[in-house]
């Protein structure tokens, strides 16, 4: 018997997304924190693709596995995903108050694989909740107001990382002081934000029907994967679609992240991190400045891509948000006045917010749901992949072929984006919004 889900009102939809807040100030500081630490401990640039494997591998084995699991899962006091936010709130605040206590890059790295689980724990689930709570119509605003948090979150991030170190001077072992203080932030955020969502928003129980589907499920240790490879061999051909997307979207991603802060010290210091420690320092808090700006138009754009994928469709709209941040990267390297720099990383921005939301309306319409949770677990390895990827190869690419020069790094992920709004053209839905305009 079909269940009508009740609507939830704006404020109720922003309360269960808080979460996500704490995540994305996490995510935040993976992006724009973690390399520059690497750096400052002694990493060369062809070692920090391998150095950020933690990222991708644990999405990949975490956040499938986590769906497969919370879709089985119903507790009458906890719910069916909720158990998993808390989890990976409480293990992303411990990496979090431990990160900057690294004393080598292999403690940096061991450390990176903890915080990345714990995010990976939580977040996956999160899609799955949206999905689970609202319906149809209110779908569009429960992702696109987790893009305004992923905004929202990775801004506190970035501008910590430029605000900090102006007002917290010196060093703390062999890492400037603000370090710790950006960290400690992100361990309150991270904890606090998921309860906040956990305390106020209460999950749909499940009927008699699924309950007793979910009892005479067979448990054990291979259940889980076993269910994932189910899922996969009958996954719906739109999601094969949209993995063409990832792989040239996040291998173009993980190339900008790692590479922004050593191509703004080029570009605008004329320094690297063994020439001129101090002005790479600079360099490395003006990126958080940066990068805190293209998550303030991430916010700032995140609603309005709800009104425009109603009108337009979720692919035209993806399409074009692509092509934005493809010309932002392809300008970003030639800058030489860092305020410029804002005005390139703008598209970015816009593009950022409809990565984090749209393409989830092109697939959710053909998922069954009641394998929400694996489904969105297997679009995060269609993330991950393309990550895992670009770590094992983009050394060899960056040092053989650009040189080690992190300018040409960004020029190739803004070539990589060109040719992922071309395959998102190709998409194509049958439950998908655009089909119901």
């Amino acid at each position: 018997m079909a269940f009508s889900k009740p609507k939830l009102n704006f404020w109720q939809i922003l309360s269960m997304n808080v979460g996500f807040f704490g995540i994305q100030y996490s995510f935040g500081l993976q992006q724009s924190a973690v390399n520059p630490i690497y750096d400052f401990l002694g990493a060369s640039p062809d070692e920090i693709p391998l150095l950020n494997l933690a990222g991708p591998v644990t999405g990949l084995l975490v956040q499938p596995l986590i769906g497969a699991l919370s879709d089985k899962t119903w507790h009458p006091k906890w719910g069916r995903r909720k158990p998993f936010f808390l989890i990976g709130a409480l293990l992303c605040s411990v990496a979090l108050l431990l990160f900057p206590f690294s004393s080598s890059l292999w403690m940096a790295a061991g450390l990176l694989w903890i915080l990345d689980a714990g995010n990976n724990t939580a977040m996956e689930p999160y899609r799955a909740f949206i999905a689970d709570k609202l319906d149809e119509e209110q779908q569009p605003l429960g992702f696109q107001m987790q893009s305004f948090f992923t905004g929202l979150g990775q801004t506190l991030a970035n501008l910590s990382l430029f605000i900090f170190p102006m007002i917290i001077i010196g060093k703390t072992g062999s890492l400037p002081t603000w370090v710790y203080a950006s960290f400690f932030l992100g361990a309150i955020c991270s904890i606090t934000t998921i309860w906040w969502s956990i305390k106020t928003t209460p999950e749909i129980p499940p009927t008699k029907e699924e309950l007793a589907a979910i009892r005479a499920k067979k448990g054990g240790l291979f259940e889980p994967l076993i269910e994932i490879i189910d899922a996969i061999k009958e996954m719906p051909k739109v999601m094969w679609q949209l993995a063409l997307v990832y792989l040239f979207q996040w291998y173009a991603l993980f190339c900008y992240w790692q590479n922004s802060s050593k191509s703004i010290a080029l570009s605008v210091w004329d320094a690297t991190p063994k020439s001129n420690p101090s002005a790479y320092e600079e360099a490395v808090s003006w990126t958080g400045l940066v990068n805190g700006w293209y998550n303030i138009v991430t916010f700032l754009t995140a609603f309005a891509l709800v009104g425009l994928a109603k009108k337009l469709g979720p692919k035209k709209v993806h399409t074009f948000c692509l092509l934005l941040a493809a010309v932002g990267f392809l300008l970003f390297p030639h800058i030489q006045n860092k305020y410029l720099l804002f005005f390139a990383i703008t598209g970015f921005g816009i593009g950022w917010a409809s990565m984090m939301g749209i393409p989830y309306l092109m697939v959710v319409g053909d998922i069954p749901k009641e394998r929400y949770g694996v489904y969105m677990g297997i679009i995060n390895m269609m993330i991950v992949i393309p990550m895992i990827i670009q770590n094992l190869s983009f050394g060899y690419v960056l040092k053989h072929f650009l040189n080690n020069d992190p300018r040409l790094a960004i020029t190739f992920a803004g070539a990589l984006l060109l040719l992922s709004a071309v395959a998102t053209l190709l998409i194509k839905s049958k439950n998908s919004i655009q089909n119901k305009n």
